[in-house]
């Protein structure tokens, strides 16, 4: 009776779900990942099983991989390519100009932006009931979380990455803040966009937590900054990291948030 009701409320009109999909970006690998039917994505980045930028790396191991060159990915035959704004975008035109649909996505700077990306994969693959549920059980663990907000004061937090970048107070990074309680030090400066911040900015500014990106062993000088003596003279807490978590708009930013309020996310 259910199905034969939801049957009956799809348009005559409506297209067919893809059946070969292949996805070009991170983010749109793990949404997709997540919202997928059983064998309808067909390929997903090398990055996507990277677990340092990757929540659902284990996952993208059942996934063949793609190295987002337009040869290997046609050859793939898809009847939809999945691909984010800043992907590559000769390979996205000359997709387009093979006779390929690619649909964009939008990098997610807010959980409103995160709630729309999802329901626009949903859309895409054909599964915007599945696409609903996750954004439902997004906004009721978001509404918990809400309700335990830390009385008093809210202390100040900071993003510190490679040569002093640090987001912007329009960005994901700074609404999985604001939800966990502090205040980001870019709001107080005025700093919408993401910028560099000169090292003895933050000193003086001396955040009451201090949010680090990874920094690992040979790789860029740049990254040499994240472990500056000049930080030891901060009084307040460089207790955590930011892990895949804060990289994509998907529902494990709540786990950022929860990182965030116990003090365990990456604690040194």
């Amino acid at each position: 009776m259910l199905a034969a009701g939801l049957a009956a409320s799809v348009p005559a009109w409506a297209e067919p779900a893809p059946a070969r999909v292949v996805s070009i970006n991170l983010c749109t690998d793990q949404l997709a990942m997540l919202l997928a039917a059983p064998g309808q994505l067909r390929s997903v980045t090398m990055l996507a099983r990277d677990p340092s930028v990757s929540v659902l790396a284990e996952l993208a191991q059942g996934y063949k991989v793609n190295h987002g060159k337009a040869e290997e990915i046609y050859l793939d035959r898809p009847d939809l390519v999945l691909a984010g704004r800043y992907t590559a975008q000769t390979t996205v035109n000359m997709l387009r100009d093979l006779g390929i649909r690619v649909e964009i996505f939008e990098p997610a700077q807010s959980f409103a932006d995160l709630r729309a990306d999802i329901l626009q994969m949903g859309q895409v693959l054909g599964r915007d009931r599945a696409a609903a549920e996750i954004v439902a059980a997004f906004d009721t663990r978001l509404a918990q979380l809400q309700a335990k907000q830390p009385e008093g004061p809210r202390p100040v937090a900071a993003t510190w990455s490679a040569r002093g970048y640090m987001s912007g107070s329009q960005s994901l990074a700074a609404e999985i803040i604001s939800t966990a309680g502090y205040d980001h030090l870019a709001e107080r400066l005025g700093r919408k966009g993401g910028s560099f911040l000169p090292l003895e900015a933050l000193v003086l500014a001396d955040p009451d937590l201090v949010i680090e990106g990874h920094s690992r062993a040979g790789h860029a000088r740049s990254e040499e900054v994240l472990a500056h003596p000049a930080l030891h003279v901060l009084t307040g807490r460089k207790a955590a990291v930011q892990t895949p978590d804060w990289v994509c708009g998907l529902p494990a930013v709540l786990d950022a948030v929860e990182g965030l309020r116990t003090g365990q996310e990456g604690a040194q």
